[in-house]
């Protein structure tokens, strides 16, 4: 052992017997939660000089930091006392370096033994939104880090809503497969403290109803929003439904009370009415006659500029399920989403309208 300016190397020290020594740790207690050193005794720096009398003298203490700086102060003190002190060279760095080959408990403290990674199956086949992401989340929440899930839905929006549930959570999307009538999934848990990406300046609206003018308006600010260069998002649930139809008839096959839920709700752009002054369809027919003479691009006209310019449409499933909707009776350029794609979407903006 060296005996100039009572130091001792990483290495001697681990050569130790622990009953013939005594140690001190002088790191902080959050720093010793995570990376214990077995037996030693606590007094923290920061707390300096409380605890130095409760140091056994009997033995040679050797004192330890993180790096091996504040260290040497306390041996010098201890020293000044009449202590057979030394200062660990490099502090636990330099034992945590050491630990690998060592075998230690130290060794085993700082870089523990990984146990076997699990993967658990998730069977969400025939739940609806959000039903699907709820059991997937429930059942990652009792895993460990690395665990993973595979998971069944045969609900389209779920394709949509997982990839946007991993990328908000920090859980990893490992595999993404659909195939008509099922979607899997395989996600891998993330570690504590990932962070999800922070939120930018995306624009999200949710276009909840079915009018003319408040229509126009959602998609005036989305072409706007995009002309900026915004990635936007329009999410369309309940009678914002009826925007998203094909003008004609789709034969899809339907029970009664669907049928009768499409035969009472506007099919298409061309029968939405006004909000106000609505006139049994007069008032949307003059609001439109108005827009062509000013030369303001019709709702057909900017529908078809926001889908080109990259707006993300999105059909909510659960509501097209309510309302007897089937994706077929679509127009082209729109996605089937739920509850997690609205969110994750709302997270990434910095504006959300509901409309």
């Amino acid at each position: 052992m060296s005996d100039e300016g009572m130091t001792a190397s990483a290495a001697e020290f681990l050569a130790l017997e622990p009953a013939r020594v005594t140690v001190v740790d002088v790191r902080e207690p959050d720093e010793i939660l995570v990376h214990p050193v077995e037996g030693a005794v606590s007094v923290p720096f920061s707390a300096f000089p409380k605890g130095l009398d409760e140091i056994p003298s009997d033995k040679p203490v050797y004192v330890l930091c993180r790096t091996g700086e504040l260290s040497e102060e306390v041996a010098a003190i201890l020293a000044e006392r009449g202590y057979t002190a030394f200062s660990v060279e490099g502090g636990y760095r330099a034992l945590a370096a050491l630990s690998v080959s060592a075998g230690d408990d130290a060794a085993e403290k700082e870089a523990p033994a990984k146990k076997p990674a699990v993967t658990v199956f998730v069977d969400a086949k025939g739940l609806k939104c959000p039903g699907p992401i709820v059991k997937v989340a429930d059942t990652l929440r009792s895993l460990s880090a690395g665990d993973r899930v595979q998971a069944e839905a045969t609900e389209d929006a779920f394709a949509s809503d997982i990839a946007v549930w991993c990328e908000r959570t920090g859980n990893r999307l490992v595999r993404l497969e659909a195939k008509p009538g099922l979607i899997s999934a395989e996600i891998e848990k993330a570690a504590p403290g990932r962070q999800a990406p922070a939120p930018g300046n995306d624009k999200n609206f949710v276009v909840f109803s079915g009018d003319l003018d408040k229509t126009v308006a959602a998609f005036i600010m989305a072409n706007g929003a995009a002309a900026m260069g915004r990635n936007v998002t329009m999410f369309f649930t309940f009678w914002g439904l009826n925007i998203l139809r094909r003008p004609k008839r789709v034969k899809v096959k339907k029970s009664p009370v669907e049928r009768m839920f499409g035969l009472m709700m506007p099919r298409g752009t061309k029968k939405l009415g006004l909000s106000r002054m609505n006139m049994g369809g007069m008032g949307a027919r003059m609001i439109r006659g108005i827009m062509k003479e000013k030369g303001i691009s019709s709702l057909e006209e900017l529908i078809a500029d926001a889908i080109a310019h990259g707006v993300k449409v999105v059909a909510c499933q659960m509501s097209m399920d309510i309302m007897g909707i089937r994706r077929e009776e679509l127009i082209d350029g729109v996605e089937l989403g739920g509850v997690a794609t609205f969110l994750g979407a709302g997270e990434r903006s910095d504006m959300s309208l509901f409309i």
